[in-house]
């Protein structure tokens, strides 16, 4: 099947599944937890483990003795010491868990990366991209709009790209993949879902282009009581300043809502749990001063 078949019956998969009266599309993106172990170091380090690692890796740990496990994560506190000042700071520690927790995003920008690399410098330019994305799929007689899907795409493509040369290194092509985990991409992603709802193209989302959305009443005309939670919630915390409608900023806050950031909180549990002089700094290689507490021993101690 070639692209424009695939991309038609896709198209056409989606109007399908869209028009379920009582299937419900969620836009809203949230920062999933950690673990759905129980956090109680007291109980069991298991959190933990999946918070740190990730809990597909944290399995593979099950496998190893406990001299491979010590081995492997004193490895991997080396390299969350970014800047190998011999210190694991809290913004360090985050950072890796935020990693470790995306991995699957990671592993799905490898698997689209040689695609999209032709000439195989390790970039990606915006002309790569077009070529292999849409090729000669661009005739204007064309039913379905492959021209209007290319301009968004290198609108989203030139935002993730900081320096701006239509060259992406393999952090701003997974910004471009992934732009709702990115806060400099943040902005694309409320345009693109409010050009996507906006149907009277008023740069506005109403009550029912909120419904529409997500919800097809296709000829019945009882709505689910789901719907009518979903009119109310538009109404009472959806639309702040109650005129009716959905500005970019309340798209914004329904979309993207402000969640407890997991990673964070965990970050700043285990260097407090590994910093014996709270200084909110905690070091992964051994003190001149002698054996002391460290992030690495912290997370060893507990296999």
């Amino acid at each position: 099947m070639d692209l424009r078949q695939f991309l038609m019956c896709l198209s056409l998969c989606t109007a399908f599944a869209l028009s379920k009266p009582t299937e419900k599309k969620d836009r809203v993106h949230h920062e999933p937890q950690l673990s759905d172990k129980v956090h109680n170091d007291a109980q069991s380090f298991d959190y933990d483990h999946d918070a740190f690692l990730g809990a597909e890796e944290a399995k593979t740990f099950d496998q190893l003795t406990p001299e491979e496990s010590k081995e492997r994560l004193g490895m991997i506190v080396d390299k969350i010491d970014a800047d190998k000042d011999g210190f694991v700071t809290e913004g360090e520690l985050k950072s890796w868990i935020k990693h470790a927790q995306k991995k699957y995003i990671y592993d799905n920008v490898e698997n689209q990366w040689q695609e999209f690399d032709l000439n195989q410098d390790g970039l990606i330019s915006w002309d790569e991209y077009r070529n292999v994305t849409y090729g000669t799929y661009l005739d204007p007689d064309d039913g379905f709009n492959y021209k209007q899907m290319m301009v968004r795409d290198e609108r989203r493509f030139k935002m993730a790209d900081k320096d701006g040369d239509l060259i992406a290194t393999k952090e701003e092509f997974t910004a471009f993949l992934h732009p709702e985990e990115y806060d400099y991409m943040k902005d694309i992603v409320v345009q693109e879902t409010m050009e996507d709802i906006d149907k009277n193209a008023d740069g506005f989302i109403d009550l029912e282009e909120y419904i529409g959305d997500m919800y097809s009443h296709d000829g019945n005309a009882d709505e689910p009581e789901w719907v009518k939670t979903e009119r109310e919630q538009f109404v009472e915390f959806r639309d702040k300043n109650r005129d009716g409608k959905m500005d970019k900023e309340e798209t914004k806050d329904w979309i993207l809502p402000s969640d407890y950031d997991h990673a964070e909180a965990e970050a700043r549990h285990l260097v407090y749990e590994s910093d014996q002089n709270k200084v909110g700094l905690t070091r992964p290689k051994q003190s001149s001063n002698g054996p002391s507490l460290s992030l690495g021993d912290c997370l060893k101690n507990s296999y």
